[in-house]
C-alpha cells in the first residue's frame, strides 16, 4: 500500500509518520518474496530497513551523499530510490546488482564490495566537498562486523582530525557473516550495557548542539576527562579520538534515528551515531540463524530451506573434511580465517580443534602476517580464504610470507567465477597475483580426490604454497587418475597428439567435454592436468611440443599474468614451431550473472572453446 507509492527518489518523505511501521513492515515482505526467489544477502537487509529509513528522511538525496561499507545492506536504500523493479533480476546477467553501483543510480556515489573502506572513502567525499565548497552532508554506513578490520581505524584516525562535518553511522548487529569475535566486539557490548549514561550525555549534547555558545560547550568538553565517563565507561574509544559519538540509539526506530541524524548534522567534526539493530529482524528463520541467510540461495518462505538441496560436496565440504584428518594426525596445523569459518569450511575444524582455530576478524591483511609468526614460531598454518579477499593481504604475502619462505598453505577458496555478487567478488585475478611472487609455490585440483591430494602435500611442503579451488560442486571424475603430487610436475589424462590441452585446476572438467566434441570430428587430443601454475612443468611442455602442432592453455583466470602466457614464455624460450593458444578471462571486471551464462558470454564454455580451436586448426 504505502511501498506502491515509492517510485522515485525521495518519495519517502511524502508518508506520514505513522505509517513508517507499516512501511518498514511492507519493505521487509517485499525483500523476503523477492529474495527467496532470486537469492541474495537476506539478513543484513531485513536488520537495515528503519536506519535506511531514517536516512532517506533525514538527507536530501542525491546531493547528499551515503557510503555503504560492503554494501550488502543496501537492497532498502535502492527500494526507496526507484528501483524496486530491479529486484525480479537482482544478481542476474544484465539485471540489477546486490552491491551499490554509481552506474545503477545517481544516489549510489561509490562502488563497493569489500568491508571496511567506507569511512575512507567517506572522508575523500567530505574532503572533496570541502575543497569545492559545498554543503553536502557525507553518511558513511559501517557495520561492526567491518570495524574488525583495520582499514576503518586507519580511516578513523584521518578522520579524527576534521573539523567539519562528517556523519559515520555504526550499524552494531553483533554479527559480521558470522558471530562477531574479538575486543572489538567485547568492547561494544560493553557501550550496550551502559544506556543509563549515555541517554544523559545525548541529551546534554542535543540541549547544547545548534548555537555557538552550545557548540563551544561542546568542544570544551570533549577535551575534558570526565571523570563520570571514566567510570562508568571506561575508554570511550571515539571520544578519546576526538569523534563525537552518540548512542546507542535503537537503529529499528525511525524518528529516534531521523532525530540523531539531524543532531549529527550540526556537529562541525566528525560524529559516530551507534545504531543498535538485528540482523535478520522480521523473519524468524533468519533472526535465528543470521549466517545461514546472510547470502541465501533461492528458498521456501513459510520454512525458510533451500529450494535446491545440495546433492554433492562442493570443494569447501571437501576441504573442510581433509583439513580436520589432517589435524588428527599434525598437532601443529593450525587454522586460521578472516571471519568466515562457515564459508570457508572451518566451522567443522573449530568444533573439533577449537585450541587450534583462529577467526581474526575481518582482517586478511592481520590474518596472513598472523599465520606468518605461526610459521616462525614452528606451526604449520591453513589461512582459508576466498580469492577475492585474499588480494586484500598482497603485501602481507609478498613480505611478511614469502621473503622469508614460511611454510604458510593458502586455502583459496572461490577461485575463479563466483557468479552473483559480481566484479568485487569473482576470483578471477588469484594465479596472477601469486605467481608473480619469488617463493610462493600455486596448484589447483582438477578434482575432489586431488584436492585431498594437494593437503597432503601442503602439509609435507616447506615453503609458502596456494590452492586453489573453485564454488561449487566438487568434479567426481577421473578418479582413476591420480598419481602422487611432485612439485611443478603435471600430469597426463589422455595422450595421444595433433591437440594438446593444458588445463588449470577447474577447466580440467571442461576439457573433457570439450576432448569429447574434438574426438567427434577426428581429432587426436592430449589433456594434460597442469596441476602446478609455479613452478610450471617445462618438461611436460616441452614433450608435448614434439608431436603437437596445436597447444591449448584452459584457465579461469584473467589472460594477464596467468598459465596461459607462462606457456608462452617457455614456448618463446625454447623456440617453439608449434602453435600456441592461450584461452583464459578477458582482462577486464566481470559482472554478476549465473557462472553458467557468464562463460558462455565470455567464451569459455566448452562450446565456445571447442569453437575456437576448432577455427584455430583450419585457420
Amino acid at each position: 500500500m504505502y511501498l506502491e507509492s515509492i517510485e522515485n527518489i525521495n518519495d519517502i518523505k511524502k508518508i506520514d509518520p505513522e505509517c513508517y511501521p507499516a512501511l518498514a513492515q511492507e519493505i521487509r515482505d517485499f525483500l523476503i518474496q523477492k529474495i527467496s526467489v532470486t537469492g541474495g544477502h537476506l539478513g543484513s537487509n531485513l536488520g537495515a530497513v528503519e536506519l535506511t529509513m531514517a536516512l532517506h528522511l533525514a538527507l536530501d538525496l542525491p546531493e547528499d551523499k551515503i557510503v555503504w561499507d560492503v554494501g550488502h545492506q543496501a537492497y532498502t536504500h535502492k527500494i526507496l530510490t526507484g528501483r524496486k523493479e530491479g529486484f525480479d533480476t537482482l544478481r542476474q546477467y544484465h539485471g540489477m546488482s546486490g552491491f551499490p553501483k554509481r552506474k545503477e543510480s545517481c544516489c549510489d556515489c561509490f562502488d563497493t564490495g569489500h568491508s571496511s573502506t567506507s569511512i575512507s572513502a567517506g572522508l575523500g567525499l567530505v574532503m572533496a566537498r570541502d575543497h569545492k565548497g559545498e554543503k553536502r552532508t557525507i553518511v558513511s554506513v559501517i557495520g561492526d562486523g567491518s570495524l574488525t578490520g583495520g582499514m576503518a581505524y586507519e580511516a578513523l584516525n584521518n578522520a579524527s582530525k576534521l573539523e567539519t562535518n562528517f556523519i559515520i553511522i555504526l550499524n552494531d548487529n553483533n554479527m559480521s557473516i558470522s558471530e562477531n569475535v574479538g575486543g572489538v566486539s567485547k568492547y561494544l557490548n560493553n557501550i550496550r550495557t551502559a544506556g543509563g549514561y549515555l541517554d544523559l550525555k545525548e541529551g546534554i549534547y542535543n540541549a547544547l548542539l545548534g548555537s555557538a555558545k552550545g557548540n563551544h560547550m561542546i568542544r570544551t568538553i570533549r577535551r575534558l576527562k570526565s571523570s563520570l565517563k571514566t567510570l562508568v565507561i571506561p575508554g570511550m574509544f571515539f571520544e578519546d579520538m576526538g569523534i563525537t559519538y552518540l548512542g546507542p540509539v535503537d537503529g529499528h526506530d525511525v524518528q529516534a534515528m531521523v532525530n540523531v541524524i539531524h543532531a549529527a548534522q550540526r556537529v562541525e567534526g566528525p560524529v559516530l551515531i551507534h545504531a543498535l539493530t538485528k540482523k535478520g529482524k522480521g523473519y524468524a528463520p533468519a533472526e535465528k540463524h543470521p549466517a545461514r541467510f546472510h547470502g541465501t540461495e533461492p528458498f521456501d518462505v513459510e520454512t525458510g530451506k533451500l529450494l535446491r538441496q545440495k546433492a554433492e560436496p562442493c570443494y569447501t565440504d571437501v576441504f573442510s573434511t581433509v583439513i580436520c584428518t589432517l589435524a588428527e594426525k599434525q598437532e601443529n596445523l593450525v587454522a586460521i580465517t578472516a571471519a568466515m569459518p562457515d564459508g570457508t569450511g572451518l566451522k567443522r575444524f573449530r568444533t573439533q580443534f577449537p585450541d587450534r582455530f583462529y577467526d581474526v576478524g575481518i582482517a586478511e591483511e592481520h590474518a596472513v602476517t598472523f599465520a606468518a609468526g605461526l610459521a616462525a614460531g614452528g606451526m604449520k598454518p591453513v589461512v582459508a580464504v576466498y580469492s577475492s579477499f585474499l588480494q586484500r593481504a598482497y603485501d602481507q604475502i609478498l613480505h611478511d610470507v614469502c621473503l622469508q619462505n614460511l611454510p604458510v598453505v593458502f586455502a583459496i577458496d572461490r577461485a575463479g567465477l563466483v557468479g552473483s555478487d559480481g566484479e568485487t567478488h569473482q576470483g578471477i585475478f588469484d594465479l596472477s597475483y601469486l605467481s608473480g611472487i619469488p617463493n610462493m609455490h600455486v596448484c589447483a585440483p582438477k578434482n575432489k580426490w586431488e584436492l585431498a591430494d594437494m593437503l597432503q602435500f601442503a602439509m609435507d611442503f616447506d615453503g609458502p604454497i596456494a590452492i586453489r579451488y573453485p564454488r561449487g560442486t566438487a568434479y567426481a571424475g577421473l578418479e582413476e587418475h591420480r598419481e602422487p603430487i611432485v612439485l611443478g610436475k603435471a600430469e597426463w589424462i589422455f595422450r595421444e597428439s595433433g591437440v594438446a590441452i593444458f588445463a588449470v585446476g577447474s577447466m580440467v572438467e571442461e576439457a573433457v567435454k570439450i576432448r569429447e566434441l574434438l574426438k567427434e570430428q577426428g581429432v587426436n587430443v592430449s589433456l594434460i592436468n597442469a596441476r602446478f601454475v609455479k613452478p610450471i612443468d617445462e618438461e611436460t611442455l616441452l614433450e608435448a611440443a614434439k608431436d603437437h602442432d596445436l597447444i591449448v592453455t584452459l584457465e579461469e583466470n584473467v589472460a594477464c599474468g596467468g598459465f596461459g602466457e607462462k606457456v608462452l614464455e617457455v614456448a618463446n624460450a625454447h623456440g617453439f614451431q608449434n602453435r600456441i593458444l592461450p584461452i583464459a578471462l578477458p582482462d577486464t571486471y566481470v559482472e554478476h550473472g549465473n557462472v553458467e551464462v557468464l562463460k558462455e558470454h565470455l567464451g569459455v564454455d566448452p562450446e565456445g572453446i571447442h569453437r575456437r580451436i576448432w577455427e584455430a586448426l583450419n585457420a
